[in-house]
């Protein structure tokens, strides 16, 4: 049976592959809290809608089978650092089988606030390892371009505290025991960053200063954008697409590219 999965899943893989650059894409957009990640990841789907683009977006915690559980485990306060891991690869994990894989191999192309970066370089400043973390949100599915909005922990923390007041947890209260929010925000966050930027340097990354103009930025996307999208598909990602087909029937009915 494994076999047939597998035979599946290679088949999809190889159609996808024969599409070439009208593929289906998965285009994340990374960064800190405050790095505008949400408003470039909004023009950036307006300008591919305007362009013919049949896009879905996806938004990090947002699983509606795992968010309540994440929602109620925060506001208690609960969560040690290992769980709140695993919760957040419950959800992405979920999103991915349900929204984000079905969508790309029906040649949708998918923008996500946040991928799995977000929750490598979260749950390494909070002190986890990067290779057991890999190994959580393994099998990996590689994003076709990433998008690393860069800022300093400064920039982040001055834009966050000039609307609200960090939550216990992205303030990183659950780790540096610190009490003041905003203090341990800028501290939590400083880690956070290095974690990313040596994540930038790892997965090759396509920086993007986010605190340049909103325009100028939008514009340099949209340049780097035409020339990425001429990238072959990931291989790497059929073992994902393996284990997608074994646990989600649908996967095995999909219609590529319809």
């Amino acid at each position: 049976m494994t076999g047939n999965f597998r035979q599946i899943a290679k088949r999809l893989c190889e159609q996808i592959q024969e599409k070439g650059r009208d593929r289906g894409l998965l285009v994340a957009f990374e960064g800190p809290d405050g790095s505008g990640k949400t408003t470039q990841r909004k023009l950036f789907k307006e300008w591919l809608v305007s362009e013919g683009y049949n896009v879905k977006t996806t938004k990090w915690n947002s699983s509606p089978l795992i968010k309540p559980i994440i929602k109620a485990r925060k506001s208690a306060r609960s969560m040690d650092r290992e769980e709140f891991c695993l919760l957040h690869a419950a959800d992405f994990w979920h999103r991915l089988e349900n929204e984000i894989l079905p969508a790309i191999f029906t040649g949708k192309t998918v923008v996500a606030d946040r991928f799995l970066f977000t929750a490598l370089a979260r749950d390494a400043a909070r002190g986890l390892d990067l290779h057991w973390l890999l190994h959580v949100y393994s099998p990996l599915y590689w994003p076709d371009i990433v998008f690393y909005l860069s800022v300093s922990h400064e920039t982040s923390g001055k834009r966050i505290a000039a609307t609200r007041t960090p939550k216990y947890y992205e303030a990183g209260q659950d780790v540096t025991n610190i009490a003041d929010p905003l203090e341990s925000y800028h501290h939590f966050m400083s880690l956070v960053i290095r974690e990313y930027n040596a994540l930038a340097t790892i997965f090759k990354f396509i920086t993007v200063d986010a605190e340049q103009p909103i325009y100028d930025q939008h514009v340099r996307i949209r340049k780097l954008f035409g020339e990425c999208r001429e990238r072959p598909w990931p291989e790497e990602n059929e073992e994902a697409v393996v284990e997608w087909v074994r646990t989600m029937p649908q996967a095995r009915e999909v219609g590529f590219g319809s």
